[in-house]
């Protein structure tokens, strides 16, 4: 989503002499991305190798003696549960507002530890990992061997420095007949648009893991007074009164918002699973294609540095550590016979959007089959994996909203050309590849739009009496939109125009789902306001969906 001003329009400034030698080198196409991620840049950032480059790796071993500053003010997290593992993750950066985080181009030794009880008297595995300056410091831990449905907590250790303690819990094994999974989903947690109160609330929930589903940073400016929270108790360094574009400047800003202390909560309460959208690298590109008019080699730069500080950042497994420019972020987990996740990318493969982006009335261009929102591979992957799926919920984590929306109840609709309304035929692919694997409990959850929604997903979307397939639950945003409204400008409008949206609220905060074998309740949280800190939290509304007859009625 656009505000009303942006400081900066991206340009050629900022990346270090050799990701600009590779710039000048690339060609076009597939060969412009296979170039960058072999050579050039990806050199620069030892994009390509499983271990950082030799140059650096070889260096020293920094003495974590001398770190006289705390080194974990980004705090900890973990995600991507399995019944065996779990990913710990935790960044140094004694100094979060620096590019380096105040710490040297050297390694870093850091022990970590995992136990049952939050005192850590019965550990169960311990052990080094090490913090590359490749990585921004980083640690991803991949901690095997564990029980399945428990739950553990978690801490690192550099010299004499403790972090703070995480709790994690790994997922039911992947038989396992379980009756009950409570999670939140969350999404647009815009920095300069207030304050994070709702992770705060979240930190406190009983849930068992946490979607985020994009938008977790944004690119544009924040001023000196941090926005709309206008700080008087201190003063933000200018570097952020400028919009993201290279490596350094991702990885400050991931300092930036990870020294939030609610995020940080709610990190450490619960485990994560993440994905993007837009705004971790550039509002509503599409794919190769940016927002603005730079050179195609100069974007493809901007995105790798953008993915990178993304997986440097969050608690991801090496899978998922980028190449260049491409990130494999889609990927499925389960949790035991209940649920099934199929987590989505549908931006980094998406076709451009049509009409030139922005509310537009559909036809041709829109409409053309040949458009993809998720790229034919992972449209693939998303439906033989609905063929094997046991599991009584399949639920689908993506980005943009999945259901039709309509703007006005009149034949002079326009349709949103970055939601799968502007790819009808990729969302028609998906629905019908859901029918013909026998999906009778789909449920999309999705971000992005910074309101609340809930839509019964139909047969048909223009025949309001069409057989229902699925459900989509909306999270409205963290913060991004200020503070909203229980009915936003557009609400009657929306209502009126689509009889599949069975609600719709502005305010800020998450929604949290509790499946069941019988059915799945939504209960929307919201906060009052976001650009003071401390709103209480309630619930705006709560939903629920029967197993084997899919449609949102009031609880």
């Amino acid at each position: 989503m656009t505000p009303a001003q942006i400081s900066t329009t991206p340009g050629r400034q900022g990346h270090s002499a050799e990701f600009r030698e590779a710039a000048r080198r690339l060609g076009s196409g597939v060969d412009r991305r296979r170039f960058l991620t072999v050579t050039g840049a990806a050199a620069a950032l030892a994009f390509a190798a499983n271990l950082p480059a030799a140059g650096v790796a070889s260096a020293a071993e920094f003495d974590s003696r001398k770190i006289t500053e705390d080194p974990f003010t980004l705090g900890v997290a973990s995600g991507d549960p399995l019944p065996d593992s779990v990913l710990l993750w935790t960044r140094l950066a004694p100094r979060p507002y620096e590019a380096n985080g105040g710490l040297p181009a050297e390694r870093v030794v850091v022990h970590w530890e995992i136990a049952r009880d939050e005192r850590f008297r019965r550990s169960v595995r311990r052990g080094t990992a090490t913090a590359h300056p490749e990585f921004g410091h980083s640690v991803h831990v991949d901690v095997k061997g564990l029980d399945d449905d428990r739950t553990f907590y978690y801490r690192f250790r550099v010299g004499s420095w403790i972090s703070p303690t995480g709790r994690t819990r790994t997922a039911p094994s992947t038989g396992a007949r379980n009756s009950s999974l409570k999670l939140a989903a969350v999404s647009c947690q815009a920095y300069h648009d207030g304050y994070f109160t709702a992770y705060k609330h979240l930190a406190a929930e009983d849930v068992d893991v946490v979607f985020h589903l994009g938008d977790y940073l944004y690119e544009y400016a924040v001023t000196a007074v941090g926005g709309a929270r206008n700080y008087t108790d201190r003063v933000l360094p200018d570097h952020f009164n400028r919009e993201t574009l290279t490596l350094d400047d991702y990885r400050m800003r991931y300092g930036l918002y990870k020294s939030d202390p609610d995020l940080r909560a709610a990190h450490a309460a619960h485990p994560f699973v993440v994905t993007w959208d837009d705004h971790e690298t550039e509002n509503n590109y599409a794919g190769d294609t940016p927002e603005n008019d730079v050179p195609p080699e100069e974007f493809l730069l901007r995105r790798a540095a953008a993915y990178r500080a993304y997986w440097e950042n969050q608690p991801l497994r090496t899978p998922q550590r980028p190449a260049g420019p491409d990130m494999r972020l889609y990927r499925r987990l389960r949790f035991g016979r209940l649920a099934q996740f199929d987590i989505l990318d549908t931006r980094q493969y998406r076709s451009n959007q049509a009409y030139g982006d922005g509310w537009k009335v559909p036809g041709p261009e829109s409409e053309d089959p040949s458009r993809t929102m998720t790229g034919a591979a992972q449209e693939r992957w998303l439906i033989d994996g609905w063929k094997r799926s046991d599991a009584l919920w399949n639920v689908v984590p993506q980005q943009v909203t999945f259901a039709q929306r309509r703007d006005v109840p009149t034949d002079a609709y326009k349709l949103s050309m970055d939601s799968w309304d502007g790819y009808p035929a990729s969302r028609q692919r998906i629905m019908d590849g859901a029918e013909a694997a026998g999906i009778d409990n789909l449920m999309v959850l999705t971000g992005d739009v910074h309101v609340a929604y809930g839509f019964d997903l139909k047969k048909d979307f223009d025949d309001p009496a069409s057989r229902t397939v699925g459900t989509e639950i909306v999270a409205t945003s963290i913060t991004s939109g200020k503070d909203g409204s229980d009915r936003p400008a557009s609400y009657a409008n929306q209502m009126a125009a689509n009889p599949h949206m069975k609600f719709y609220n502005g305010r800020r905060g998450y929604v949290v789902v509790g499946l069941g074998k019988e059915s799945a309740r939504a209960d929307y949280r919201t906060v009052s306001a976001v650009t003071t800190p401390g709103a209480p939290v309630g619930t705006a509304a709560s939903f629920v969906t029967e197993a084997g007859n899919p449609g949102l009625t009031p609880a």
